[in-house]
């Protein structure tokens, strides 16, 4: 009889020899980051070295971005007027920062900015609201503003509300606050709109 190899004794616990592959908190880098997103099918996010691991997120969240792709993408292909990915697809804000929005779109005359990996900026960027609150309507919010992503979206299911921001002189301003009986307009893409009851509706909020 062929007797079979013992495998080594092992302590329980996290399998620190894979984690030592990588660098320590406040040691990444761009590369590092891209490497890791590739291996990974979580949300996970760079900030200057650190790496942020986000909350997964929830089927109403998931039906939600779902919808505002799908109208986002049938708008840009009836025109041909650009490029719309749904995350995870990371997006540079610049070196060093990279964040995860649930939606990404580029121009046309942009659309070198959508690479294979990751995005290099963007045109128009949304976020439905998480537990998180903060880091969408603060954190986010600056982040986008500082890349010059000109319109920002965030969808509030727990107010029911949807925000069109418009990057003005460097700050985002409100274009419209829009709430269950109207529909959300944008200020970039002419004609393009969201019914916001239905759009909760979809989410089964």
């Amino acid at each position: 009889m062929i007797s079979q190899p013992v495998p080594p004794t092992l302590e329980p616990g996290p399998a620190w020899e894979v984690a030592r592959l990588f660098p320590d908190q406040g040691d990444w880098d761009d590369t590092d980051y891209l490497v890791l997103n590739q291996m990974t099918n979580r949300f996970v996010e760079l900030t200057d070295g650190w790496l942020e691991v986000l909350e997964m997120p929830t089927k109403s969240h998931q039906k939600m971005a779902q919808h505002l792709f799908k109208l986002l993408d049938q708008y840009s292909k009836a025109g041909d007027v650009g490029e719309v990915v749904l995350a995870p697809y990371p997006v540079r804000m610049r070196s060093g920062k990279y964040r995860e929005p649930d939606i990404v779109f580029a121009l046309s005359e942009h659309s070198e900015r959508l690479g294979e990996d990751f995005a290099d900026g963007a045109d128009l960027v949304m976020e439905v609201i998480s537990q998180d609150r903060e880091r969408d309507l603060v954190r986010k919010r600056r982040d986008y503003a500082e890349a010059g992503i000109p319109e920002y979206w965030i969808v509030d299911p727990r107010d029911r509300r949807v925000f069109v921001l418009r990057l003005q002189q460097g700050a985002y301003h409100v274009h419209g606050e829009f709430g269950d009986k109207v529909r959300a307009t944008s200020v970039l893409l002419a004609g393009f709109e969201v019914d916001v009851g239905e759009l909760f509706a979809e989410g089964g909020i």
